[in-house]
């Protein structure tokens, strides 16, 4: 049986966004490529010889088995977090000890924002026609900055887990973060209303980008 993982590795996120500063009128294809974002690897259950809770699979918590076979979302709208939006973050690497240092010492008050910041960066280029910076201007700065520096009341990091494969040899861990979901929608709410004024204070309407901007906002949980 093959699982396949879906999370986004930090520093893609930021060379990706760095890399879209700064250019201008260059057409982004219509249907998004997030290869770019995605660590996109596959788990062969028969290669994992070892786990916090034992070999079998089946003791795995529901929120990894789905994750690991469907993604965050789909996890995301079981039963269990109807009410709350969920992040995972991952981690690889040999040496045990390490990893779970890093595991310990990530907190939902200083780490989660960057899991947010890529959820809201995949989320605005999810209709978008053009370059990020193209298609939102200013805006799209504005967000992603204050999204990647925010604190996000009601977030829990709520359970650790690790797994270990044979092939190769290595451990994989992985955080799960709750955000109670009318909180974090409303704290994404000012944050877009900021970026917005900031955005267009200096110009009569803004054009095409501000009306861009403003179907976003009248959409965006629909996607995130």
């Amino acid at each position: 049986m093959k699982l396949k993982l879906f999370t986004a590795p930090y520093f893609l996120f930021l060379i990706v966004l760095f890399s879209c500063v700064g250019q201008n009128n260059n057409v982004f294809i219509p249907d998004p490529d997030f290869s770019v974002y995605a660590f996109d690897k596959t788990i062969v259950i028969g290669n994992i010889i070892d786990s916090r809770d034992g070999v079998s699979a089946e003791l795995f918590p529901e929120w990894l088995l789905v994750f690991l076979s469907e993604g965050v979302r789909a996890a995301e709208i079981t039963e269990s977090y109807s009410d709350k939006y969920l992040f995972i973050a991952k981690n690889d690497g040999e040496n045990f000890t390490v990893l779970n240092k890093w595991a310990q010492n990530m907190s939902a008050t200083h780490d989660l924002s960057v899991l947010v910041g890529n959820r809201i960066e995949e989320r605005m280029i999810l209709n978008a026609s053009l370059y990020p910076d193209d298609e939102y201007g200013e805006f799209f700065r504005l967000f992603i900055k204050d999204a990647f520096s925010a604190e996000y009341p009601t977030a829990v990091k709520e359970d650790i887990y690790w797994i270990k494969h044979s092939q190769p040899e290595v451990y994989t861990f992985f955080i799960k973060f709750t955000v109670d979901k009318n909180v974090m929608q409303q704290v994404l709410r000012r944050m877009m209303s900021q970026a917005y004024a900031q955005a267009y204070s200096a110009a009569a309407s803004g054009g095409s980008q501000a009306a861009t901007v403003n179907r976003l906002r009248q959409t965006f949980f629909e996607g995130f």
